[in-house]
């Protein structure tokens, strides 16, 4: 892949879901590093279907955290046990989320100290052999290197076991994760089976035109639940508007060269965020707070 499409520290401001708001105080204090602020993360969150695999059993509340959208609304639950947040809890009293939580609790820790860093939707190849599945990581600008580097913040040792991980999840090679346009841009190439793109039942090219949606949506500071369904997302492939997607995909390969584009691209109604999305997991429209 180019990596000159990374080249340099353009990154959206934080937004409604990425503004830590009243509870950005709670980030203060802790590690400065990338390592640190991921095993932070990985120390208060438990992922909502690898609890498991921590000898977890969730609770019809628990699940429902998993749908919370907003750092702030996080926080703020993380912290109610008074503990600070640098103190790992046991996994059972750790707060509930997906990929998309450790990655946007990561990338508010590291904008707080003033680093470049974006949540970015698409696909991992490190959860079962010969598919890409969906899932979210962190992108933050190495200043000493020159480039943005993916970082899995929810890849604890645990994890890496269990999937058997062998790269460093502190710099995630972009074939082992890519974002949604990379995937569908490979797809339209003929150079990867749309089929091999998606999670549970559900694989095909318009699950990956979803996730370029929900990422341009996301570099636009807008990152959504993984469910959450608007604007131009379907669940036919002959109904995705393979053009549209195209333009998308281009601008999310390299959002540095196309920041313009990409908030001119926010405007339309088939990609920005409405006020009221469908929570596909919950069956039914919720309202974005």
């Amino acid at each position: 892949m180019n990596t000159d499409a990374y080249r340099s520290p353009t990154a959206p401001l934080p937004g409604a879901m990425s503004d830590a708001g009243a509870k950005a105080a709670l980030l203060d204090g802790l590690p400065r590093d990338v390592a640190g602020l991921a095993k932070v993360v990985q120390g208060v969150l438990i992922h909502e279907h690898i609890a498991p695999a921590y000898g977890v059993a969730l609770s019809a509340d628990q699940h429902a955290e998993a749908h919370m959208r907003a750092v702030e609304k996080i926080l703020d639950r993380i912290a109610q046990d008074g503990r600070p947040l640098p103190q790992a809890r046991p996994p059972g009293e750790r707060v509930v989320g997906v990929c998309r939580h450790f990655s946007l609790l990561h990338v508010a820790m590291l904008r707080r100290h003033g680093v470049a860093a974006r949540a970015r939707c698409g696909f991992g190849a490190y959860f079962q052999k010969g598919k890409f599945l969906d899932h979210w990581v962190t992108e933050y600008w190495n200043e000493a290197e020159k480039r943005w580097v993916l970082v899995d913040a929810q890849l604890d040792q645990r994890q890496r076991e269990l999937f058997g991980v062998t790269f460093d999840p502190l710099d995630v090679p972009r074939d082992q994760f890519l974002v949604a346009g990379d995937a569908w841009r490979l797809c339209r190439a003929g150079n990867a089976d749309p089929q091999d793109f998606g999670v549970l039942d559900m694989f095909g090219l318009w699950f990956i035109a979803s996730n370029v949606i929900r990422d341009v949506a996301a570099l636009n500071s807008h990152e959504m639940l993984p469910w959450d369904v608007w604007g131009a997302m379907t669940q036919k492939d002959e109904e995705v508007d393979l053009p549209f997607i195209d333009r998308l995909a281009e601008f999310s390969h390299a959002p540095d060269r196309h920041f313009g584009e990409l908030r001119v691209a926010y405007k339309d109604k088939r990609v920005a965020v409405p006020g009221t999305v469908f929570n596909a997991v919950l069956n039914r429209p919720d309202p974005v707070h």
